[in-house]
């Protein structure tokens, strides 16, 4: 056990809490990061792989591991995509390497990347609806950007779950858990 090297995994890892994401550069007020976006995608393709009878243990590890190059890489959005060679396989590679997890890992990214697995698909759907959760919380009473960055989202949805979770998702106020708590647990109406 190389315990150098999973200490310094571990400190990489942790990296990706101060790692903005980078629509930071169209989107102002943005807060997200790649740590939280990992988090909240593995508990999305948890319940998604339910609904669509996969294996939610692997769809947890691929949507947990699925950005963990950023920590080397960056989180590059569409527009630095279009002119720089991320090498995002060389940088997982070299975080993995020596660490007693590499080839599992390496297994189900590789899985992942070329979408031929129900679960990879769940697993890139619920990175999917991520993203539409964020837009709707980022343009919420901007209906037309809204509507032009879900649509772009939502046509790379691939399981019949995902579609219906992303509809809700367009129709949905961000707040409205809360006020449903809310009037739950005081027994009153909130008007809307």
């Amino acid at each position: 056990m190389n315990t150098n090297k999973i200490i310094n995994f571990f400190f990489e890892i942790a990296t990706l809490r101060r790692l903005t994401r980078s629509h930071r550069q169209v989107i102002a007020e943005v807060s997200d990061n790649i740590s939280d976006h990992s988090f909240r995608v593995a508990i999305i393709g948890m319940i998604l792989a339910e609904l669509e009878k996969c294996d939610n243990s692997k769809v947890m590890k691929m949507c947990l591991f699925h950005d963990v190059a950023e920590a080397r890489i960056g989180d590059a959005n569409f527009i630095n995509q279009q002119y720089v060679d991320l090498r995002e396989d060389e940088a997982r590679d070299d975080q993995m390497d020596g660490l007693p997890i590499a080839n599992e890992v390496d297994k189900f990214l590789k899985e992942y990347e070329q979408r031929k697995s129900k679960e990879a698909i769940v697993s890139k759907d619920a990175d999917l609806l991520d993203q539409m959760i964020l837009q709707q919380e980022y343009f919420y009473k901007d209906n037309k950007n809204g509507r032009i960055w879900h649509n772009h989202t939502e046509r790379s949805l691939k399981t019949e779950s995902a579609k219906v979770l992303a509809k809700k998702i367009r129709e949905s106020n961000p707040f409205e858990w809360l006020y449903k708590m809310a009037e739950e647990k005081t027994g009153t109406d909130i008007k809307r």
